[in-house]
């Protein structure tokens, strides 16, 4: 990666729908050809950015997910106790 390409926490607030589907029309644009090789590898960096961006919120939302179910998740030693 270059300096001049931002990472995907610099791009704008994008928010996971709308970067998934600028990213959809960035690959749709790439299957159709047509474009130069210039055009082309810039396409592919900007789908590079926004696959980041599209797998930050995710993660992100993978963690808060086990946060709240380590949360509301009872301890598995008073399952056990239960079952007695």
């Amino acid at each position: 990666m270059s300096k001049a390409e931002p990472t995907a926490e610099q791009l704008p607030d994008l928010s996971y729908e709308e970067a998934r589907e600028e990213l959809v029309e960035v690959v749709r644009t790439l299957e159709s050809g047509g474009g130069t090789l210039e055009e082309s590898l810039a396409l592919w960096e900007r789908g590079e950015q926004l696959a980041r961006v599209c797998q930050s919120w995710l993660d992100g939302a993978r963690r808060r997910l086990d946060a709240a179910m380590a949360v509301d998740a009872p301890d598995e030693d008073d399952d056990a106790d239960a079952d007695e």
